[in-house]
């Protein structure tokens, strides 16, 4: 079955039809209205898997998705014409091409916390590239998968294929050699991933996580900090791997930033007590219980309720680093709340631990702010803001050491998912300093070169 699948992608890829950017453009506008038209279907199959209303489902996959393919429909042609470059002296006469051309068949394996964005998102990519394309939704939201699945059956399955199957399959599915591998989940699972991949050396893109540190400097703008990281971690109940995992406080104004961001949670998540029946729930009972398991309740000073799969936002503070919240990415709508004193101090504990995928700076001074940009490593972030430096199509997304490798989005996937070939064509003239016999004239000729 995994083998037939394969089999057919690599004799559709054979065919050439991919390498035509007119069918690469008309594949994504077939794409982006098969998407409008099954956009009540996906609202509904949110709403079922775990409560995400039709808001959330616009202004977090929706809006991404198509102003990606729009992206790519009007940027495509530009960037895959082959790009003229020098090729020196010793070539002349000659010419240099450079040619983005696609790796084949290419693995896509999506996650669960943004099932529309983090399928179709690569997805557009790879066919944006040239490439067939087998895509593996997750499971863990079978009614968003059941909707993806209906969508791309509209494709030839040689082009794009769903591949729909449990633990085991997907471990078969790993063992076949692809032309190339992405990868949005976990860090163990990215390791296993790359593992299989290094068998067939076969290239892999890892989108993973980590603990996205948010820092909020004794002279932020409170008022803008508590919206915006409040916004930040509760979106998506907190399954957001961009999420600020936690908030590093400035000392001096601890209390006044905690009751702030209490006053915001109630405002903008809660009616007369109540906590908004729009907040999604957690994706399933496994990840629920690691959640409940992480709330230390003497140290909780907003919310903590559960039931089902529901976790209230929760707050809570006099967290240090030995804290077992902090010894794993949270993935839910905890917010533990640490202090420092010195701002280098903390950037020098934060680049001792792993490389966080994102990492947001609430603050007006410039030098710390050139500090925080510059001295540490993380994969992208935002300054007196949370998670939006996803949006603008022409910013790449990635992570780096521990929390992913490679980046995507506009320009990053056009250049991800093709391969750089380096072609030289060369004139009939040329210098016949290289060939025997290896005279002390050529010798003298190429040792000025190396003068120069």
């Amino acid at each position: 079955m995994v083998k037939d699948i394969i089999q057919k992608q690599r004799e559709f890829f054979l065919t050439n039809k991919t390498l035509d950017i007119n069918f690469r453009k008309e594949a994504l506008l077939k794409l982006k209205k098969l998407l409008l038209e099954h956009k009540e279907e996906l609202f509904d199959a949110f709403l079922k898997d775990f409560n995400k209303n039709s808001f959330d489902v616009i202004t977090s996959e929706f809006i991404s998705l198509i102003n990606e393919i729009n992206f790519m429909v009007k940027h495509m042609k530009k960037f895959f014409k082959p790009k003229r470059v020098s090729t020196g002296i010793i070539n002349f006469p000659s010419k240099g091409k450079i040619i983005h051309e696609p790796y084949g068949n290419v693995l896509i394996i999506s996650p669960w916390n943004y099932p529309l964005l983090l399928s179709i998102d690569p997805l557009i990519g790879a066919i944006a590239g040239g490439n067939t394309v087998i895509l593996r939704p997750s499971e863990s939201t079978k009614n968003v998968s059941n909707i993806i699945e209906k969508i791309l059956s509209n494709f030839d399955e040689g082009f794009i294929k769903v591949f729909r199957g449990d633990r085991e399959k997907t471990q078969e599915l790993l063992d076949e050699k692809f032309d190339f591998i992405f990868f949005t989940g976990s860090v163990n699972v990215g390791k296993m991933i790359y593992e299989k991949a290094s068998k067939h050396l076969t290239p892999v893109c890892l989108e993973l996580g980590g603990k996205s540190p948010c820092i909020v400097d004794k002279d932020a703008d409170l008022k803008i900090a508590y919206k915006r990281i409040a916004w930040g971690k509760f979106l998506n109940a907190g399954q957001t791997c961009v999420a600020p995992d936690h908030v590093l406080v400035h000392e001096s104004i601890k209390d006044e930033f905690i009751k702030g961001l209490i006053k915001e949670i109630k405002y903008r998540y809660y009616k007369e007590g109540k906590l908004t029946s729009e907040f999604p729930f957690i994706i399933n009972k496994k990840q629920f219980d690691r959640l409940v398991n992480l709330i230390d309740k003497d140290k909780v000073v907003f919310g903590g309720n559960h039931h089902d799969l529901l976790i209230e936002p929760t707050i809570i503070t006099d967290v240090t680093y030995d804290d077992p919240i902090m010894k794993e990415e949270i993935f839910g709508p905890l917010l533990p709340i640490l202090t420092f004193k010195d701002i280098n101090e903390e950037i020098e504990k934060i680049n001792k631990m792993e490389h966080p995928l994102a990492l947001y700076y609430f603050g007006k001074n410039k030098e710390v702010i050139n500090n925080v940009i510059n001295k540490i490593r993380y994969g992208g972030g935002c300054i007196n803001d949370t998670i939006m430096h996803l949006t603008p199509e022409k910013l790449g997304f990635g992570g780096v050491g521990q929390s992913g490798l490679y980046s995507y989005h506009g320009f990053n996937s056009l250049r991800l998912f093709t391969h750089e070939k380096s072609i030289l064509i060369k004139g009939k003239l040329e210098v016949n300093t290289k060939y025997l016999p290896h005279t002390k004239s050529k010798f003298k000729f190429v040792e000025k070169m190396i003068n120069k």
